[in-house]
């Protein structure tokens, strides 16, 4: 695997994170503590520091990388689940996985840690699907979009949503979307097809 393919997908996902700020946290707003958009952006920020300062060896070290400046620098439960999910990618791509059996190990890794599974309004909500989507081939921006939308209908069983019960229906998760962000720009650096 091209390891600067991994730094331009995760420079774009840096970017769109930091593009998309305020509707991160609009998103979050009625459903947690608004917080999810600012909380992302100071650990892509990290990400992008580390990025430019720092020489990889491979693939792995870069997610290893991506996971300590997001476990370092999100707060509440999206730092763990993303650090957890990038530490599992960079142990499976260290062991010799291919990039979609990687992924696959960073959703096992957000399932563990967050306790989630699909159907609970949680960022596995677009993690397995996409995945699926990934091993079918030619995904495109608006199919990865469209899996935080079916969020929307859920009701949230997990996180801080899930105290509002059936008042988390008819929202957005937020880390579903960010999610979202990190597919579609795996995608667009030509990571995966």
């Amino acid at each position: 695997m091209n390891t600067e393919t991994i730094i331009k997908a995760l420079e774009l996902f840096s970017e769109k994170i930091i593009d998309n700020k305020e509707y991160l946290s609009e998103l979050d707003t009625p459903i947690g503590d608004g917080d999810h958009g600012g909380n992302m952006v100071r650990g892509v920020k990290a990400l992008q520091e580390s990025l430019a300062e720092d020489e990889f060896d491979s693939a792995a070290d870069v997610f290893k990388t991506a996971a300590k400046a997001l476990m370092g620098k999100v707060g509440g439960a999206s730092g763990p689940l993303y650090g957890s999910a990038f530490l599992q990618i960079s142990k499976a791509l260290a062991d010799g996985a291919d990039l979609l059996e990687a992924l696959e190990a960073g959703r096992d890794g957000i399932t563990k840690r967050g306790k989630s599974s699909v159907g609970d309004k949680t960022m596995v909500d677009v993690w397995t699907p996409a995945l699926e989507l990934l091993a079918d081939g030619d995904v495109s921006a608006a199919d990865l979009a469209q899996l935080a939308e079916d969020t929307k209908e859920l009701k949230a069983k997990k996180g801080r949503a899930s105290y509002l019960g059936d008042r988390s229906v008819g929202h957005i998760d937020p880390g579903a979307m960010s999610s979202v962000y990190f597919f579609q720009a795996l995608v667009e650096a030509e990571a995966v097809k």
